[in-house]
């Protein structure tokens, strides 16, 4: 009986909890399918619109859906909970295990296949609660961020095409400017650029809604049709405003520019009183001295610099005076401090391209400025613009336009101002190469002929062209183009390969690099001469001799001590030495010490590339940017014959020794003087019979007559300045009787205005004999220089004649020689005959 009572309460307990997980089994269920529904139903919703309307439509069409999904939360709740307690109280922990066939199952066993089917469908039943109720909320915030921004595209759209009407307006009223008064020209351009200023907020509010809308379009909302065309036509009318400011800003700057009152006007304040700045028809300035009542081409401040500069001619070296001279005006002109990346640019913006073009000194004038303010803005230094500009404007015509046409090539403008610049000088040689380069990178002789003759013509303007192989490039474009033979055009590293030996025509280039780089420089040891220590700037130190260093200053000016001579090879340094370089220079010294004055004398070494240049004919297509003063002309002609002198000289190598002081030597060609690996000339000498012979009969008629003309000026303009001092002294005498009268009684009228008529001619008289005494000095700085000249001459003259003696002894020794020789083989002959008889 108890048995069969355990059995039927048994039986009760699983049918009232088959009855109880049924339904709980179907609530899960059909919870299931609703929320199932649900996420297909959200699914399916259109695209949120690009229309304020549609946005609007579509949120309150989501919130009804959001309010049903609401609504059922509390009965997905409770059945969730129901669930949760079903299982707390037939918890299941066994796997789930699969049953044969034909196999009864234990209620046990179906108890808890029931609560692992319950907890499953309460587990799917919560994931897809959760997804549906986050994925409502993301559309319905979606929505608000959409309809914000789409209210703040309206209202942007509103205010921005109410702008731009009223500046259109503004824009329509605008006058034509050829009927607008010159004197009015600066308050227009003033008052468009204000006009352009006031529409920074519509160019900000522009940039704005653009971005709204691309920030609606990455969230995957696309503008309706109607606001699209209504931004795009914004779009378009702010454009077409911008171009119409621009326009109307440019023609105003044209025409002010060339039509302006006073367009160099802001140059005016370059100059102090009593100097006034004035220009020429063609643009080109000039400088009035209203004391002096004189004008000139040159600055106040240029001239002053011009004079200042003399002070370097002492220094024996044309390389390193050229160099140092151009150092100077470097530092003037500020071009120390401007980079060339910045110049470049400066370049660029003018629309600078092509070397061909030709400037006026209006676009010098722009250019110009343009570098100096933005030097001023990048280095953030104190500039005197005007200065500036002035300067170098006047040192660019000076070297490029020296007649004052007012015209001068593009090439020209870059060449001055990329050559004084800071920059490295290999960067340099690349630039300057590319101005004549072609577009594969080649360039032939004529291009390359084009940018060494711009070159040339700075040193020629600081009258220094002479030791430079002259104003003739045609010698240096052959030399150039023997770095690579054969070839119709060069490569840039060929060019660079050229110059890496630093060529005689363009070695003060390098030069004034390693001036520049000894200025700061300081080296610790002792002057040999002076005895300075440090030795600040360059070294020079003794290849022959142990421990003697000599400062930059006596070397460079040839000071010497007291019976002690310089010993070459020298070299020189313009960085602090390193111990290796020590070792290397003690090693070369000792070396040096074993060998005679034969071997310098029969090895040669220069530290530069030497180019043959005499008796060359200037056939090579290098345009003249100012003209040539005629070859009559007394000063060109001393140039032609210094130019052919010093290129004889330069190819004259007997003239080394093995110690050479400095004041027996004849130039710098003649030094052993290398700062690096000195580059070796192996091009053969022209013969110095048929040059010597063909000077001496063409020009030494031309260099006496030249010489007595000189002299005769000479003793003319001493006898004028003679004469003018007894008249100055005469007039000295006139203040002292003026003096004296007016200590009497009642000094007449007319003796006053005799006296201050006597005055204004004494310091007219004063002011003439100044001007003669400077001209006067002039003519004997260049007699001093011809004579020298000429005494080099004679010292060539002199040994060709040495050299023809000893040709004539020579070949009479090859004729005395054959002589004998065949009155032997005479001999031989008659015995040989005797001995076969």
């Amino acid at each position: 009986h108890c048995v069969c009572l355990c059995v039927f309460v048994g039986r009760v307990r699983l049918e009232a909890f088959s009855d109880n997980s049924g339904k709980l089994q179907l609530s899960l269920q059909e919870i299931i399918e609703w929320l199932t529904a649900k996420d297909e139903e959200l699914s399916e919703q259109l695209p949120i619109g690009g229309d304020v309307g549609a946005v609007q439509h579509q949120r309150e069409f989501h919130q009804a859906f959001m309010e049903d999904v609401k609504s059922r939360g509390p009965f997905i709740y409770s059945v969730l909970e129901s669930a949760q307690a079903f299982l707390a109280q037939h918890p299941f922990q066994e796997p789930e295990e699969t049953l044969t066939d034909g196999k009864e199952v234990s209620p046990r066993r179906r108890i808890l296949n029931v609560s692992r089917s319950v907890w499953k469908q309460a587990n799917v039943a919560s994931d897809l609660w959760e997804k549906l109720t986050a994925r409502c909320v993301d559309r319905h915030r979606h929505m608000e961020r959409t309809l914000e921004r789409l209210l703040q595209i309206q209202a942007a759209m509103e205010e921005l095409a109410v702008a731009l009407e009223q500046a259109e307006g503004v824009r329509d009223a605008w006058e034509p400017v050829g009927d607008l008064f010159i004197d009015s020209l600066q308050d227009h351009i003033d008052a468009t650029k204000l006009f352009k200023e006031e529409l920074t907020q519509v160019k900000e509010g522009m940039k704005h809604i653009n971005d709204l809308a691309h920030q609606l379009a990455i969230s995957d909302v696309h503008l309706s049709m109607e606001n699209a065309r209504a931004l795009e036509h914004l779009n378009s009318r702010w454009k077409v405003l911008q171009g119409s400011i621009e326009e109307r800003l440019k023609q105003l700057q044209d025409a002010h520019r060339d039509f302006g009152p006073g367009s160099q006007h802001f140059l005016s304040s370059s100059v102090q009183i009593p100097w006034e700045r004035a220009i020429s028809p063609n643009k080109v300035p000039y400088y009035i001295n209203h004391q002096a009542q004189t004008t000139c081409w040159d600055h106040p401040k240029m001239t002053e610099l011009y004079q200042a500069l003399a002070d370097l001619n002492n220094i024996k070296f044309s390389a390193y005076r050229t160099a140092m001279k151009l150092r100077r005006v470097q530092k003037a002109l500020r071009l120390d401090l401007v980079a060339l990346s910045g110049l470049t640019e400066v370049f660029r913006e003018q629309e600078l391209q092509q070397g061909e073009h030709v400037m006026d000194v209006v676009e010098m004038i722009h250019g110009l400025t343009a570098l100096y303010e933005r030097l001023e803005e990048e280095r953030s230094v104190l500039v005197n613009i005007p200065l500036c500009v002035d300067m170098c404007l006047n040192w660019l015509l000076n070297v490029y336009d020296s007649a004052r046409n007012g015209k001068m090539r593009v090439l020209s403008f870059k060449m001055g101002l990329v050559s004084l610049c800071s920059a490295d000088v290999q960067e340099k040689y690349k630039y300057l190469f590319r101005q004549v380069s072609g577009p594969g990178g080649l360039t032939d002789q004529r291009h390359l002929s084009l940018l060494l003759h711009e070159a040339i013509q700075i040193p020629r303007q600081l009258g220094e062209v002479a030791a430079f192989g002259g104003s003739n490039v045609e010698p240096s474009v052959r030399s150039c183009f023997r770095v690579a033979p054969g070839k119709p055009a060069i490569e840039v590293s060929h060019f660079l390969e050229w110059m890496s030996l630093e060529p005689q025509s363009m070695v003060w280039l390098p030069v004034l690099h390693r001036v520049t780089a000894a200025e700061s420089t300081k080296h610790q040891a002792k002057c040999y001469v002076c005895k300075q220590c440090p030795i600040k700037g360059f070294r020079y130190r003794s290849l022959k001799q142990f421990n003697v260093d000599i400062c930059q200053t006596c070397f460079l000016t040839g000071r010497t001590s007291k019976g002690k001579k310089l010993h070459y090879p020298i070299m020189e340094y313009y960085t602090p030495t390193t111990s290796g370089e020590k070792m290397r220079d003690f090693a070369k010294t000792l070396k040096n010490k074993f060998r005679s004055k034969q071997y310098f004398t029969k090895h040669p070494q220069r530290g530069y590339l030497p180019v043959q240049s005499v008796l060359e004919a200037e056939s090579s297509e290098t345009p003249c940017s100012s003209p040539k003063l005629p070859h009559a002309d007394t000063h060109s002609r001393i140039e032609h014959y210094a130019s052919r002198l010093a290129e004889m000289e330069s190819q004259n190598c007997s003239f080394f020794t093995d110690s050479l002081s400095p004041d027996e030597s004849l130039d710098e060609d003649q030094y052993l003087l290398r700062h690096s690996s000195p580059a070796l000339d192996h091009d053969s000498p022209c013969g110095q019979h048929m040059l010597l012979a063909h000077l001496e009969h063409q020009d030494k008629e031309q260099l006496q007559c030249t010489l007595a003309r000189l002299e005769n000026e000479n003793r003319v303009l001493q006898g004028e300045y003679r004469r003018l001092k007894w008249k100055h002294e005469e007039a000295a005498s006139v203040p002292m009787l003026t003096e004296a009268g007016e200590g009497g009684p009642g000094s007449p009228t007319a003796e006053g205005q005799q006296d201050e008529e006597l005055l204004a001619e004494a310091r007219v008289l004063r002011q003439h004999k100044t001007r003669l005494e400077t001209r006067m000095q002039i003519l004997e700085d260049h007699n001093k220089q011809l004579e020298s000249q000429l005494r080099r001459l004679r010292e060539l003259l002199l040994q060709v004649h040495l050299c023809e003696r000893a040709e004539s002894s020579y070949e009479y020794l090859q004729y005395v020689a054959a002589a004998s020789s065949s009155s032997c083989s005479r001999t031989q002959n008659a015995l040989l005959s005797l001995i076969l008889t």
